[in-house]
Formats: structure tokens, sequence, C-alpha cells
């Protein structure tokens, strides 16, 4: 007596695709989960490095508005955007053309007395790391300015 082994044939087959269909399903979803916090990632850097353009822009609109000699002296800067803190720090380069009030960059005059005044602008924008709550990211920038 033959029996018609056709039916548990396909039956183990169509298992196998079943399990095949979920595996894939799983790699895709992993992926798309990577995609997503590898976008969102980029999309805080990026957003980081713009508010730390605009902010050195507007330091220096600051400091030109800003009279180094009188008593008053510019210093810091500080704002938000959102989940963003920005912190802005200014140091004064020529100590002979600075009163006492402001930051220097260095001991004592570094340029000569003709020399134009210069200063340095720090920005650093804090965000929360997406992954981890209680830590932050924090991108720097720093820049050169004649005033």
């Amino acid at each position: 007596m033959m029996t018609d082994k056709r039916p548990a044939f396909s039956m183990i087959v169509a298992i196998f695709v079943i399990v095949l269909l979920a595996a894939l399903g799983a790699l895709v979803t992993s992926m798309s989960g990577k995609i997503v916090k590898t976008s969102s990632a980029q999309y805080l850097r990026e957003q980081s490095i713009l508010l730390g353009q605009s902010y050195t822009g507007y330091a220096v609109m600051a400091l030109t508005a800003n009279e180094q000699n009188t008593s008053g002296c510019l210093n810091d800067i500080t704002g938000s955007y959102g989940k963003y803190k920005v912190d802005v720090k200014l140091s004064y380069i020529d100590g002979a053309q600075i009163n006492g009030n402001c930051r220097k960059f260095g001991s004592g005059s570094i340029l000569s007395a003709e020399t134009p005044k210069n200063v340095i602008v720090d920005v650093f924008v804090r965000y929360p790391d997406p992954d981890q709550g209680d830590h932050n990211i924090t991108y720097h920038r720093r820049t050169l300015q004649k005033i």
C-alpha cells in the first residue's frame, strides 16, 4: 500500500516560507528603525550647527554695537531654542586696548597698538542625546573675528 506524501511536503514548504518571510520582516523593521534613529540624530546635529552659526553672527553684531573701552564689556551671551541651550563666550585678544572688565585671551598685550581689536567667539550648543536622555551632546564652534 502506497501513501501520498505530497500534502506533508507542501506543509513543510509552507512553514519554511512563513519563517523566511518573518525573518525578512524582522530585518526590514530593524533596518528602518536604525534609519529613523540615524536621520533623527543627523537632524539634531544640523540644527545645532545652524544655531551655532546664527549665534556667532549675533555675537558679532552685539560686539559692534557694544563699546569695549567703557565699564560695560560683553563677555557672555546665553540663549535657548526649544531643547537647545546656547552659551557664547567672548575672549578679547588685545589687552592694551581693552579695559579690565573684559575677558582677555592670553596674558599681556600680544598685538601692537595699531592692530585692530580681535575677539575669539566660542559658541557651545547643548542638546539632549536621543539615546540617553540624561546626557547632553555639545557642538562647539570657534571663530576669530576682527572688531
